[in-house]
């Protein structure tokens, strides 16, 4: 297939938010017209260690293999550029959402930015990539262009065997015995999943911090994300081979024309950004243009069909639990008809949640939800700016003042300074 069902979605998702700002307007302009900014054209082609070292902090990629071959890349910016005294301890982890990689938290610019805000604040900062992205597109064994095996996973998968990998990763290479660890929304996700699967991982994290925890996602209210990911629940079963299976990849038709034409100012102060508030909700101004320019050379990164899936399952059911293969294999991998419930009371470490009323795919009854269900919740934090939405966590211009001092407070609260 040269095009994919999930690229299409998404190219007609897109055509909609153009109609819905621009018909009925007097809305016209030439090619003289275009207007763009040579630091964000430089940073939506550049990669995690190009795009920090554009504005003078000095990154490092490592890479991680996973127990079943993955190979992931993970950067790290030991200390940032205003980062005027010691080092904190222990290292931070901070892990990227759905159909996003490491970069998201760098295309917002140093000022708002949350990597350049927390290692800015003297932590040593470790920014992870799950499977299927970018920068998880690679296996000892499997060849993502041939191998339909390499795209048979899901965020359970990410939850067990990738961030596992990261931990042991960056422990080993810090010597720290503790880490302290920042996801959103799939971020946050993985993480519950970890606690509740695996053993001696979550204890080595001192506190989670959450930012959009999509857990359960019972009462997601965005309309795309909705088509698109109950969409793959329904077909995946009939999808077959690797360029069915990998969905909305960097490089892609939706990513190449998402990057094309929002680096042209006008159309991403427009179009672009239309498309954004469609997937979401909109936020007046807190996401400027010059980021959206930069954040569509990232965005999407790609991942499976069967992720996208697992989603749509879990908001279907409206429960947090396993993948549903169906009554006949759940009774031979679970021993039970209906797939089991991610136990969360086996997280047992300090957990922050922050959210936001005006976030269309996290809702706040589901946070809600979430923080009934943790048994050493410290924190379940609403974001004070009404119109804060799920992509604000990443690209918004007043991350420093809106979520940035709240999660100072728990990295200051469990860390202690270290070496200089």
């Amino acid at each position: 297939m040269t095009s994919k069902r999930g690229d299409v979605i998404f190219l007609l998702l897109l055509f909609l938010a153009i109609f819905k700002n621009i018909f009925g307007q007097n809305w016209a302009f030439g090619i003289d017209k275009i207007a763009t900014s040579q630091d964000y054209l430089r940073d939506s082609l550049s990669n995690f260690t190009e795009f920090a070292r554009n504005y003078g902090y000095a990154a490092e990629e490592h890479t991680v293999i996973t127990e079943d071959g993955y190979i992931l890349s993970v950067f790290r910016i030991p200390k940032g550029k205003n980062c005027r005294g010691r080092v904190r301890q222990p290292p931070v982890l901070l892990m990227h959402g759905l159909l996003m990689s490491s970069d998201s938290w760098l295309d917002a610019g140093p000022s708002a930015g949350l990597a350049f805000l927390i290692s800015d604040a003297c932590y040593d900062l470790w920014v992870g990539n799950v499977r299927g992205t970018y920068y998880g597109r690679r296996n000892l064994r499997l060849n993502p262009d041939t191998h339909s095996q390499f795209w048979n996973f899901t965020s359970h998968d990410m939850g067990t065997l990738d961030v596992p990998a990261i931990i042991n990763y960056m422990l080993n290479e810090t010597g720290s015995s503790e880490l302290i660890y920042v996801g959103y929304s799939q971020g946050a996700r993985i993480f519950f999943i970890m606690c509740s699967e695996t053993f001696g991982y979550c204890e080595k994290i001192i506190v989670s911090i959450n930012l959009a925890p999509a857990a359960r996602v019972k009462y997601s209210r965005s309309v795309p994300v909705q088509l698109l990911t109950r969409f793959y629940a329904v077909t995946v079963p009939f999808l077959s081979g690797p360029r069915e299976l990998e969905v909305l990849q960097k490089g892609g038709l939706i990513q190449k024309a998402s990057s094309f034409f929002c680096k042209d100012s006008i159309l991403a102060g427009t179009v672009c950004r239309a498309a954004l508030a469609l997937i979401d909700s909109y936020d007046p101004g807190s996401i400027s243009t010059e980021t959206i320019g930069v954040l569509f050379g990232h965005f999407p990164a790609g991942t499976s069909a069967r992720n996208l899936a697992f989603f749509g399952q879990n908001a279907i059911v409206g429960r947090f639990q396993k993948y549903d293969y169906g009554s006949s294999k759940n009774l031979e991998l679970y021993g039970t008809v209906q797939p089991p419930l991610y136990n969360l009371n086996r997280t047992n470490m300090p957990v922050v949640l922050m959210y936001s009323e005006n976030d269309l795919l996290v809702d706040s009854k589901d946070v809600q939800w979430l923080s009934a269900q943790l048994p050493n919740l410290i924190e379940s934090y609403k974001v004070r700016r009404p119109t804060w939405t799920h992509f604000d966590n990443c690209y918004s211009q007043y991350t420093k003042i809106t979520i940035f001092p709240k999660i100072r407070e728990y990295l200051q609260k469990y860390s202690k300074y270290g070496s200089v």
